[in-house]
């Protein structure tokens, strides 16, 4: 496996923790929705990849995000 950003293949795998922000001044009152993903992080270049696992996703869903707006 390699680096979809630089192709290297100095890659490792982390366990994170990750606090999502809803856009826009909006967002300020909705809470955070956490994840705690793995992630595989290049280790060259920076480039992270995780996958959000989906009670993550249905709470990003029920907080109402608009992808247009935060384009």
């Amino acid at each position: 496996m390699s680096c979809k950003r630089c192709a290297s293949d100095l890659l490792a795998a982390f366990s994170g923790e990750l606090g999502i922000h809803f856009p826009r001044y909006e967002g300020l009152n909705k809470p955070l929705v956490f994840a705690f993903p793995k992630m595989m992080v290049c280790l060259d270049c920076g480039f992270v990849e995780f996958v959000l696992a989906g009670p993550v996703i249905e709470q990003l869903r029920k907080g109402v995000f608009d992808a247009q707006l935060a384009a």
